[in-house]
C-alpha cells in the first residue's frame, strides 16, 4: 500500500516536472524525468521517500548527508536536479527572514572550530597551494586557481595601497596567505587573527618557514579582543563578516574604526544577500548551510553593510562585486574535491564529505544563478572631511601591476 502511494506521487510529479534525473525506489522501480537523465537518485525506503514530498534543498541535502538517499552522476547535474525538485516549476523564491543569532565569543569560536578544524590536509586537497579560502580574482577567466588567488591577494594589497613599514591587520586571516603575501611583497608589518586552532598552527609554521617572524604573525584572537586604538594603517577582513551576525555588524565595524589610524583604509570582502531584507538564500539552501556548514552565519544585504559602515564613521569609497569570480572559484574547488574523493575519504568520514560535496557545488550554482553575491567594500577613516586618504581616481587600483617580486621590500 505504501509503495503504491509513493509510486503514484512520483508519477504525478513526473507528469509536470522535467529534470536531468531518474528516481530509483528501494523496490527497483525507476522513474525518469527526462530522456537519458545523467543523475540517478536512489531512495532507500519509505522514510527517505518522504523527503521528496514538498522537497527543498535543505530536505534533499539533509537526506543525502544522513544517508537516506544516494545519488550518482556529475555533481553539476546533481545540483541542477536538486534545484528542479525544489523549485517544481515555480522558479527561485526568496528564503525566510533570518533568526538573528546570539554571537558570544564562545559560540563564535565553536562555530569556527566546527567549520575550519576538520583537517588542514582535507582543505589542502582542493584549495590552492597557499590555501586561500575566499573568492579568487580573475583578470580573464582562464587563469589557474593558483594564479587567480595570487591576483586576489595582490588586488587587495593594491586597493589598500600598502606601503613598506605600515602596520597591517587581517581579521579572519585563515591560513595566513594574505599576511605573508603583504609582508613579502609590500614590506608591511602584518598581523593576522583567527579563531581556528588548525589555521593558527599552519599559518605560524609557514611564517617561520618564510623567515618572516620579524614582521608577520598570526594570533588566535577574537576580533573584538584585538587591543589598542588607532594602531593600524590598513585593515582587511576577507570572508569573515559572514560569521559576525546581523545584530553584531555595528560592533564589528566599530572595532575596525577603533583599530584604524586617522587616514587609515579598510577593506571588507564578504558574501552578501541579494534580498534587501537580508533574507536567507531561497529554496532551503540557506537553511542547509546554517545546519551543516556555517552555524549561525548571516548574510547582510549590501545596503545594510554600507549604512552600518557609515554609521560607524567609515566612509565608503569603492564597491566591487565579485559574484561571478566566486562562482568560478567555487567550481574550481568543487572540481578538485570531486577528482580527489578517494583521498578525501582517507582523511574524514563519508558524512562530512557529503556535506562538502553539496556545499561547494551548491554554492557555485548559487553564485552562478545570482541567489547570493559578494562585494569588496573599501572605506576610509578620516579626521578631516576635506582630506581623502585615497587618490582622486581609481587608476591606481587597476593600472598594470609590476611582478610581486619587484615590489618586495627588505
Amino acid at each position: 500500500m505504501l509503495e503504491a502511494r509513493v509510486e503514484k506521487a512520483i508519477a504525478e510529479l513526473r507528469s509536470y516536472l522535467e529534470a536531468p534525473l531518474a528516481i530509483e525506489l528501494w523496490n527497483g522501480k525507476r522513474f525518469a524525468f527526462s530522456a537519458s537523465p545523467p543523475v540517478t537518485l536512489r531512495v532507500s525506503g519509505p522514510r527517505a521517500a518522504r523527503t521528496l514530498v514538498n522537497a527543498d534543498l535543505e530536505k534533499l541535502g539533509s537526506a543525502y548527508v544522513e544517508g537516506l538517499i544516494d545519488v550518482d552522476g556529475p555533481i553539476r547535474e546533481i545540483i541542477r536536479a536538486a534545484e528542479a525538485l525544489s523549485a517544481r516549476g515555480s522558479g527561485y523564491r526568496p528564503g525566510r527572514l533570518p533568526k538573528l543569532s546570539f554571537h558570544s565569543r564562545r559560540r563564535d569560536a565553536e562555530a569556527i572550530g566546527y567549520h575550519y578544524d576538520v583537517s588542514n590536509d582535507f582543505y589542502a586537497l582542493w584549495l590552492d597551494r597557499e590555501m586561500v579560502y575566499s573568492c579568487a580574482y580573475f583578470h580573464h577567466g582562464n587563469e589557474t586557481l593558483e594564479e587567480a588567488q595570487a591576483q586576489k591577494l595582490d588586488h587587495i594589497c593594491r586597493k589598500l595601497r600598502l606601503a613598506p613599514g605600515e602596520k597591517f591587520l587581517d581579521i579572519g586571516c585563515g591560513w595566513g596567505a594574505l599576511v605573508r603575501f603583504a609582508a613579502k611583497h609590500y614590506g608591511v608589518d602584518a598581523t593576522g587573527v583567527t579563531l581556528s586552532h588548525n589555521q593558527h598552527a599552519l599559518a605560524t609554521q609557514r611564517i617561520r618557514a618564510d623567515g618572516l617572524e620579524d614582521r608577520c604573525r598570526v594570533q588566535r584572537l577574537d576580533y573584538r579582543d584585538v587591543p589598542g586604538e588607532g594602531v593600524y594603517d590598513k585593515i582587511a577582513s576577507v570572508g569573515m563578516f559572514e560569521h559576525v551576525g546581523l545584530r553584531n555588524l555595528p560592533g564589528y565595524f566599530a572595532a575596525l574604526h577603533r583599530l584604524l589610524k586617522d587616514g587609515g583604509v579598510a577593506l571588507n570582502h564578504g558574501i552578501t544577500s541579494i534580498d534587501p531584507d537580508s533574507r536567507l538564500v531561497g529554496l532551503g539552501g540557506g537553511a542547509f548551510v546554517d545546519r551543516y556548514v556555517f552555524p549561525h552565519g548571516e548574510l547582510p544585504h549590501l545596503s545594510l553593510v554600507v549604512a552600518t559602515m557609515g554609521a560607524q564613521k567609515l566612509e565608503v569609497m569603492d564597491v566591487e562585486t565579485l559574484r561571478l569570480h566566486y562562482a568560478k572559484t567555487l567550481w574550481h574547488w568543487s572540481d578538485r574535491l570531486e577528482a580527489k574523493l578517494p583521498l578525501a575519504r582517507a582523511l574524514t568520514d563519508e558524512r562530512r564529505i557529503r556535506i562538502w560535496r553539496t556545499y561547494l557545488a551548491g554554492c557555485a550554482h548559487a553564485f552562478d544563478s545570482n541567489w547570493v553575491t559578494i562585494q569588496q567594500v573599501l572605506a576610509v577613516k578620516s579626521a578631516d572631511p576635506k582630506v581623502d586618504p585615497l587618490p582622486w581616481t581609481r587608476d591606481w587600483m587597476y593600472a598594470p601591476a609590476a611582478a610581486p617580486a619587484a615590489r618586495r621590500e627588505g
